[in-house]
């Protein structure tokens, strides 16, 4: 073995600690040097150290170590060639892009919270607190009476655009962060939300147009 190192040596080289050269001997990601019969040091080569770069480099660009495990099979695979790792690169692209798109949403959803805080004040009436708060009830909407004694007003509205169950929490965030709205129950599965509020404080419209702010589409509503 040419220039041999110890696991300290080489995870020093390797600009990683000692545990997650351990970790990636586990996941079977690089080989666990075998031990020499005098009992002494497991030795490590360049090509482990190199390994090892990659994988880091890999995770640091979002792939998970089961998508390195398919790049690493890929340079040892004699049939595989450029267009390959070029598909893999790509598909982690999207996935990146769909996370931002993600990031944007939820930005966009604080922004709006942020936007309705009054900046001081008692905390019993902070809204970011409010919308927040899981005290809120999100079973289907019944007639009630507002807190201001209103009587409430229910819409339903048929929402695209969403695509996991952290868009439709993004929407109900947004939904409650609206003054006189009393209730929010947004569903992914049926791509919809229903709403009661105080029609007194907000209307149809706006809450239609705080849906609409943060990336969606309404396609219909009743």
């Amino acid at each position: 073995m040419a220039n041999p190192m110890t696991i300290a040596r080489a995870a020093e080289k390797a600009g990683v600690g000692v545990e997650t050269i351990r970790f990636y001997e586990r996941r079977g990601l690089i080989a666990q040097p075998r031990k020499p019969r005098d009992g002494g040091y497991r030795h490590y080569d360049l090509g482990t150290v190199e390994r090892i770069r990659f994988i880091r480099q890999a995770q640091e660009l979002g792939f998970s170590l089961r998508e390195i495990e398919e790049l690493l099979a890929l340079k040892t695979d004699r049939q595989a060639d450029c267009a390959d790792v070029r598909m893999q690169a790509v598909a982690k692209r999207r996935e990146v892009e769909r996370k931002i798109g993600q990031l944007e949403e939820i930005k966009s959803a604080l922004d709006a919270l942020i936007a309705t805080c009054p900046g001081g004040g008692d905390l019993s009436a902070c809204t970011i607190m409010e919308a927040l708060s899981h005290r809120r009830a999100t079973t289907t909407p019944t007639p009630s009476q507002s807190r201001s004694g209103n009587v409430e007003t229910r819409a339903t509205f048929r929402i695209d655009g969403m695509h996991c169950d952290g868009c439709a929490r993004t929407v109900k965030a947004v939904l409650l962060s609206e003054p006189g709205v009393s209730e929010v129950n947004v569903s992914f599965s049926r791509r919809e939300a229903a709403i009661g509020f105080d029609p007194a404080a907000t209307n149809r419209d706006r809450l239609k147009q705080s849906i609409v702010r943060v990336g969606y589409s309404i396609t219909g509503s009743s």
